[in-house]
């Protein structure tokens, strides 16, 4: 029996552990004991306790409560806390997911008092040191000793960083070993579709006809803390939605939602608000989320994850960002990098209301990357 301790903290982890739960609930229970640490990260009901029910994730073991403050203070406070657990737990991984401050610190905790630290999403890069995430991601692969990369230019990233092919049995945080798996979100994708079918009435409670609206998730701190990004976001949903009369549907993230009133000009506050096409609802569930992505026309986000639910579904993303880890799906002709540009967003729109011939390729895996992760951990442990 091997114990991992898995550090959970934001949205996007809470909903990737539950694959690897999942996987040692149903294939490895005798063998992989998880033990979870919620950091606190995200402390809202709405962003954080939902998911838990919902997905059947265990409870955690241990809740940080660190919530929000500055990106060193949070950091800071989550080493203190999780070296602490560790060194009581005495794990034989860390496991941590993504890009997040609490993967930073659970990385960083663990590998300064030489616990193996496990990464899933390894590999990805934007190439913009200037995102929180792309540091978080980077400084969380040269400390790890087995990492999970979810498609092969992930893989190929880490080749060019130096890491090598082929270290299968003797890894260590100097001879890391790493992986190409496929992704957990597409094992959740797949596994919660069908649950979300009969259980969401989202698209109901917002009388929303299927391929009748554009989906729009907006929450990075860079378009929510600039008035002219936002602005300009906002300008172009508020625009298109007139233009072709399409109901824009957007799920508000907390942080978004308090700076609406104060970042947009006047005017566009009040036109969006007073258009009845301009759905704004408040932080939707997973099940609610899939379901919503699984009926929209298209989609717009800043979201990493959220672009790759949409390639799952088969709807194409316009991407409100300068660049994006997901470089397949640009590949694909299922995406288009517009950042936050009015005009780029509208082409971007546009186009794809047109109804081009996308062919959406299983690029990231086949579903069943939390077995194999599982499967990797007890090999590297001789179990």
């Amino acid at each position: 029996m091997i114990k991992i301790l898995t550090i959970i903290g934001a949205r996007p982890q809470i909903i990737k552990a539950a694959a690897i739960s999942r996987a040692v609930r149903n294939s490895f229970a005798g063998q992989i004991k998880e033990v979870i640490i919620h950091t606190g990260q995200h402390y809202d009901d709405n962003m954080s306790k939902v998911f838990f029910q919902e997905l059947g994730i265990p409870l955690p073991d241990y809740y940080l409560g660190v919530g929000s403050t500055s990106h060193g203070r949070q950091t800071a406070l989550m080493i203190e806390g999780i070296e602490k657990i560790l060194l009581d737990e005495k794990p034989d991984y860390l496991l941590v997911y993504g890009d997040t401050n609490s993967t930073l610190a659970g990385a960083v905790a663990a590998s300064k008092i030489n616990v193996p630290v496990v990464h899933v999403e390894a590999g990805l890069r934007s190439f913009n040191k200037s995102m929180p995430e792309e540091i978080n991601r980077i400084v969380c692969d040269h400390v790890s000793t087995l990492l999970f990369t979810p498609t092969e230019t992930g893989y190929k990233n880490l080749l060019n960083e130096g890491f090598k092919e082929n270290n299968s049995t003797h890894a260590d945080i100097d001879q890391p070993a790493i992986y190409h798996c496929g992704d957990v979100m597409l094992d959740n994708s797949l596994y919660f579709s069908e649950l979300a079918d009969k259980t969401s009435t989202v698209s109901k409670d917002n009388n929303l006809q299927e391929s009748g609206y554009i989906l729009a998730t907006i929450h990075r701190a860079n378009n929510t803390d600039d008035p002219q990004r936002l602005s300009a976001i906002f300008e172009a949903l508020h625009e298109i939605s007139l233009k072709h009369t399409l109901t824009v549907v957007m799920p508000l993230h907390p942080r978004t939602s308090g700076l609406l009133e104060k970042s947009l000009p006047k005017e566009l506050y009040s036109e969006v608000f007073n258009n009845p096409l301009f759905r704004i609802i408040p932080p939707v569930s997973f099940l609610d989320m899939i379901q919503l992505e699984k009926q929209a026309l298209m989609i717009i986000t800043d979201s990493g994850g959220v672009q790759k639910e949409a390639y799952f579904f088969g709807k194409p993303s316009v991407i409100a960002r300068a660049e994006t880890e997901w470089t397949e799906i640009i590949d694909a002709d299922a995406g288009i990098i517009a950042d936050a540009n009015k005009q780029q967003i509208m082409y971007a729109m546009e186009y794809y209301l047109t109804g081009p011939s996308i062919e959406f390729k299983p690029v990231f895996g086949d579903g069943k990357a939390a077995e194999f992760i599982c499967s990797k951990l007890l090999e590297h442990k001789g179990k």
